[in-house]
């Protein structure tokens, strides 16, 4: 795998960073090839590869991954400037079959920075919107300050994508939307689809709780997509 080339850095979110990233030996594009949802299993030296899923869709001119700083590797790529490099060891995870859900209603679940492989699959389904239905995201965080791509969800209502926000810890924020956890929100969009499939990423927390209320919801199992 090839040694990718850090070429910009954006602040996201509080403690959160998007990096975009060439391999060196790339011509125009990135030529990685990897299915929307899944994971660069990424190495600095001195820490061992931690895993970052891809928030570039596959056909996007370069590679971009959320970094939060937490521990390990996330620590020192947080704090790479564009020019350095980062080894990509190995693209992992199953991704999110996308074709296999042509002419259905997409619901993309995200909490934090679980945003990034959504945000994968979404850049991929919009560029073929013609083949699937009605597209919802539904994002939560702990505060607007968590809100990941600020910038970017006008562009996505703007195309259509009907979004919904919530946070969970709304105490001295000036904050009008819906508060809590962004399972609660599934409740208010999921009556109106028709044959609605849901893509989810987040905490194994939040993802256990959100495959349960889907569950109670009539979602059978092949309708509940992660990406890991």
């Amino acid at each position: 795998m090839p040694s990718l080339i850090i070429t910009a850095v954006r602040e996201q979110a509080r403690a959160v960073r998007s990096f975009d990233l060439m391999p060196d030996n790339a011509r125009g594009r990135h030529g990685v090839e990897f299915i929307p949802g899944q994971v660069a299993v990424l190495s600095v030296p001195g820490e061992a590869p931690a895993y970052f899923a891809f928030a570039s869709a596959p056909e996007d001119e370069e590679l971009e991954v959320l970094v939060k700083q937490k521990i390990g590797a996330s620590i020192v790529i947080f704090d790479k400037q564009p020019g350095e490099r980062i080894e990509l060891i190995e693209v992992a995870g199953h991704g999110f079959a996308l074709d296999e859900q042509r002419g259905k209603d997409l619901v993309f679940v995200a909490m934090g920075t679980g945003v990034a492989p959504l945000r994968s699959a979404l850049r991929h389904v919009l560029k073929r919107k013609d083949d699937f239905g009605q597209l919802v995201v539904l994002y939560g965080a702990r505060t607007p300050d968590d809100f990941c791509y600020r910038d970017e969800t006008e562009h996505w209502k703007d195309e259509g994508v009907e979004l919904r926000q919530v946070i969970s810890r709304p105490d001295g924020h000036d904050w009008s939307g819906p508060t809590g956890y962004v399972q609660s929100l599934l409740d208010h969009v999921l009556p109106d689809l028709k044959s609605p499939i849901a893509l989810i990423c987040g905490s194994l927390e939040m993802m256990e709780q959100t495959r349960e209320r889907l569950g109670r919801m009539g979602f059978k199992a092949d309708e509940i997509l992660t990406n890991y």
